[in-house]
């Protein structure tokens, strides 16, 4: 089988996962974070949990795109830097960040992460660095331009909510609030929002079933729990703002 043929295979399951994936998350919530629970198997610290699934993101990613045959085309190098831009932050800085460094998760969440990074890291690397083509003129196309804007704007606005969420929780105070300013104006779950949006423009910019198939999977890993978020929060705190979105500003 040609490596084409492979891709588009690996292609493909990434649709069918997104499909598993959002029926599963909407009829079990994931048990981590503000859900987890027991009875899920053991748990390691949330922190080296964040590092070791989103890890392959940046290493095997960097792999499989320099041993790409476009790897030193500029188009190309771009894209792994949006990339890299994002699985840095997600697997070293957003993990050191973390406040409550006796929380734990479950061993499974990392390990399900590990298997789909890698499959994705696949699929995005060797599209981008080997079977996508990209010339110089890719730099004016609006889909690029258009796709990069999104894709920047995604990543300032998960930055600006995490830090949000993350300063809500100060030494001695209670562990959760009521998260105000910025997109929680008009959604509870304006991080999650704002990842959809950066793999959409990512979609865009690649022009590719590769981009697609990402996008697709993070709404459909994302939005579900969106939905756990905002019933929680309605049901954690009587004063929560009734006029408040689960995730899409002006429709649900």
């Amino acid at each position: 089988m040609i490596e084409s043929e492979f891709h588009g295979w690996a292609v493909g399951i990434q649709f069918i996962l997104a499909g598993f994936t959002a029926l599963g998350l909407t009829c079990v919530v994931a048990p981590y974070g503000r859900h987890v629970r027991k009875g899920w198997g053991p748990t390691i610290p949330c922190a080296y949990g964040w590092l070791l699934m989103e890890l392959p993101a940046v290493g095997l990613f960097a792999l499989f795109f320099f041993t790409s045959n476009h790897r030193f085309e500029l188009v190309p190098l771009l894209f792994l830097g949006l990339w890299q831009l994002h699985y840095l932050n997600r697997a070293l800085i957003f993990p050191a960040r973390i406040r409550s460094p006796d929380r734990r998760m479950p061993l499974l969440i990392p390990t399900a992460g590990i298997v789909f990074n890698t499959l994705n890291a696949y699929v995005s690397a060797r599209w981008i660095g080997h079977l996508g083509a990209y010339g110089g003129n890719w730099l004016v196309d609006p889909r690029f331009l258009v796709g990069c804007s999104l894709f920047l704007a995604g990543w300032l606005g998960n930055l600006h909510s995490d830090a949000i969420l993350r300063n809500l929780r100060k030494p001695g105070g209670p562990e959760y609030k009521i998260p105000n300013g910025g997109l929680f104006r008009w959604v509870s779950s304006p991080n999650y929002l704002c990842e959809i949006v950066e793999w959409s423009g990512w979609a865009i910019a690649t022009w590719s079933t590769a981009g697609l198939a990402f996008a697709v999977y993070t709404a459909a890993n994302l939005v579900p729990r969106a939905f756990a978020h905002h019933a929680w929060y309605r049901k954690q705190f009587d004063d929560y703002p009734s006029d408040r979105k689960v995730i899409f500003p002006l429709w649900i």
